[in-house]
């Protein structure tokens, strides 16, 4: 299976290739923004398949994922264990520090550092990445900070699509897939 080619600037693939580690917003990145509570107060979210399935070819091929919610939410909590998503901070109003913090646990450079974020409480975090991502629902002054602006918006696929690029720039897709694939075929 061959790497799809990227139509992608050469300046933008250099700094792909040194990330290391995936961090996003929730709200607006991993959902479409709504949130939904039923009758007896429970929050319900939306989340896309696909965005789960590019998380796990980016953790299969050795990022690290990092989920970062200005909210705290059950529902979040369950979809994050379902994808075995190793960082959720939850309840974050600064998510810069968060972004530190991980940098520092890891011992990593900003430009180490992806971040997807579609609004004003995501800018100090996003100034901090070396790569940074917006979802095409993102309001003006976040796309105006991206490296790339998805087609896709958030909860649509949009988390799909940087998965997708950051592994393929780094020539990580194939071997991905590829354990992705062997895991299903095991008994």
């Amino acid at each position: 299976m061959a790497n799809a080619p990227l139509d992608r600037s050469a300046a933008l693939l250099s700094k792909l290739s040194a990330v290391r580690l995936l961090a996003m917003d929730v709200d607006g990145v991993l959902t479409c923004g709504e949130i939904e509570v039923n009758s007896d107060g429970f929050e319900t979210k939306r989340f896309h398949v696909a965005d789960g399935l590019g998380i796990q070819l980016c953790l299969l091929a050795g990022l690290q994922v990092a989920w970062i919610s200005g909210r705290s939410s059950e529902a979040v909590s369950r979809r994050a264990a379902e994808l075995n998503i190793p960082h959720l901070t939850m309840g974050c109003a600064n998510k810069a520090k968060a972004v530190a913090e991980l940098i520092g646990r890891f011992t990593l450079q900003p430009e180490n550092v992806a971040y997807i974020g579609d609004d004003l409480n995501d800018l100090p975090a996003l100034s901090l990445a070396g790569v940074r991502f917006a979802p095409s629902n993102a309001i003006s002054e976040v796309k105006a900070l991206a490296d790339m602006v998805t087609e896709r918006s958030g909860g649509c696929g949009a988390v799909r699509e940087v998965c997708d690029v950051i592994l393929k720039a780094q020539e990580k897709w194939n071997g991905a897939v590829e354990i992705y694939l062997a895991g299903l075929l095991r008994p």
